[in-house]
């Protein structure tokens, strides 16, 4: 049976706190780290640790460095993505809104067609108005008499042997189609000559 010591019978059974907060409790004054806290003033790394810390710092830094590049392309790709969804947003408003204007432009030019529209009078300054607000936008008549048919662009109402043709052609407009661009608004109401069979 091994003998108690002096020191063992101090320590007894009761555990020992070590208190290392750095500021006081008591009088709230900053604590000087202890002696045991401290690096031995001789001990540094060896050069095995100091590859290690080094190589894991390059990996580190160019981790980062991947996350940013990665981060700043996926930032230019919404910016682009937004910029395309807001451009194509506007062009189906400003197509929705010439599209609901339609009639009337029908109108100036059924009103133009029956000699209404006399230069000068207050009816053809506001049709020339209208119709250069509408070409800013892009707008386009769409029907020509003689033009090659094109049911992308047109619709047949009615078709009409010729001899005179050798390809679907129009005929004669009936009611003339508009575009916005690429976008086919209205597509022109035709009067077809086919070849006779």
């Amino acid at each position: 049976m091994a003998s108690k010591t002096p020191k063992d019978d101090e320590q007894g059974d009761e555990p020992v706190i070590n208190d290392k907060r750095k500021i006081d409790p008591e009088t709230g004054d900053v604590r000087e780290p202890a002696a045991d806290d401290l690096p031995d003033e001789g001990e540094s790394l060896s050069d095995e640790d100091l590859e290690i810390l080094d190589s894991a710092e390059r990996d580190l830094v160019a981790e980062y460095r991947d996350r940013a590049a990665r981060a700043e392309a996926e930032l230019k790709n919404f910016r682009t993505r937004v910029e395309r969804d807001r451009a194509a947003n506007r062009e189906v408003v400003i197509a929705e809104v010439l599209r609901n204007l339609l009639p009337a432009i029908d109108d100036l030019d059924r009103a133009e067609t029956h000699g209404d529209l006399v230069e000068g009078s207050p009816l053809a300054i506001v049709a020339a108005k209208l119709r250069g607000g509408f070409e800013k936008y892009g707008l386009v008549k769409i029907g020509e008499k003689g033009e090659v048919f094109d049911p992308k662009l047109h619709e047949a109402i009615v078709q009409v042997y010729s001899k005179d043709v050798t390809v679907n052609t129009v005929a004669d407009v009936i009611e003339p189609g508009y575009a916005l661009g690429e976008r086919l608004l209205r597509a022109a109401k035709v009067a077809v000559s086919v070849p006779e069979p």
